[in-house]
């Protein structure tokens, strides 16, 4: 008996993310598109023209139904923001053109503005950047920030951004370095915030800020690959998971003043993105792979036949976190 059954399907073309949220007590879907078939190009993960836009999705009786567009070619990422009685979405925008691409592409962060038929989204801010990959939303002490991973490992060094909130516009505040930026994490520990920023090239990094800016803590990576975290906690422990696209991906726990390793994630290489899942009887960690191989040489196929309850393809992995042991 399957424990998911599909409900909808929505038309995208080069989806990279979705984002929910609720207006006016209906639920929307953001859906980010990196690209789009174009006519006489070779087939590829990376072609394509990135002329492309963000869906938008209303729930409706039939489910859910579109609900217009925004401008956002080649986008990577929707986060959501809500600040001060306002809805924000900040789009990472990684590239234009149709080969060869720009990776110097502005990030819109769009508001949603108005009431009524007239109400919709309009642009608020547009943030140059650099193969943007991901937007990260937080608030410390009151104060409202968004972190922009990105770069591209083949051009010059870019680095990351953190952005604060002036009152009615974000702001930069202090720049990460950064090879090849892709994905960032905030969380606070014993009182204290961190912001993990996971890097292709350069060591994973972990950041504390000390009331000033995000002083450097720890490497969580030593070397590159880093693609994802997810910060959880379970019997009295606290965990942060570490994707690595070219090798394994860790489980560490909390020392009281750094994280050490706890453990490594069977399944090897591949790691992309994590999700929880609690159930009253277990913890499940969700690895999401992306691919193996190179660019040139993916190795995107799914397993045939799957093990029930434990590993979907080659691109899903589900860890009965109990049963991996205290390391």
């Amino acid at each position: 008996m399957p424990l998911l059954t599909e409900l909808q399907r929505l038309p995208t073309s080069g989806a990279r993310a979705v984002a929910s949220f609720v207006l006016d007590g209906v639920r929307w879907l953001a859906v980010p598109q990196l690209a789009a078939d174009a006519a006489g190009t070779p087939d590829g993960i990376n072609g394509g023209t990135s002329d492309t836009e963000v869906l938008l999705f209303q729930d409706g009786p039939g489910g859910f139904e579109p609900a217009g567009t925004l401008p956002a070619p080649g986008g990577e990422d929707v986060e959501v923001v809500e600040l001060d009685g306002r809805l924000l979405l900040a789009v990472a925008s990684i590239r234009t053109g149709g080969g060869p691409y720009d990776f110097a592409t502005d990030s819109t962060i769009f508001e949603f503005r108005g009431t009524g038929t007239g109400a919709g989204f309009a642009p608020l801010q547009v943030v140059p950047s650099y193969a943007a990959k991901q937007w990260r939303h937080f608030v410390i002490d009151g104060t409202h920030y968004l972190a922009l991973a990105q770069n591209h490992p083949a051009e010059a060094r870019t680095p990351s951004t953190v952005f604060r909130w002036s009152g009615e516009r974000f702001e930069p505040f202090q720049e990460l370095e950064s090879a090849a930026g892709y994905n960032l994490a905030a969380f606070e520990l014993d009182g204290a915030h961190y912001l993990a920023h996971a890097d292709h090239v350069l060591p994973s990094r972990l950041y504390r800020f000390d009331g000033v800016r995000f002083a450097e803590h720890q490497e969580l990576l030593a070397t590159g690959g880093g693609r994802a975290f997810l910060r959880f906690d379970q019997d009295g422990e606290r965990y942060l998971a570490v994707a690595r696209i070219d090798g394994d991906s860790l489980v560490l726990r909390w020392d009281g003043e750094r994280f050490a390793e706890h453990g490594v994630l069977p399944g090897g290489a591949g790691g992309r993105e994590f999700a929880l899942i609690e159930t009253p009887d277990a913890t499940y960690l969700v690895r999401v792979n992306f691919i193996l191989g190179t660019p040139a040489e993916p190795q995107p196929d799914l397993a045939a036949h799957p093990e029930p309850g434990a590993t979907f393809g080659a691109d899903t992995v589900i860890y009965d976190f109990d049963a991996m042991g205290r390391a």
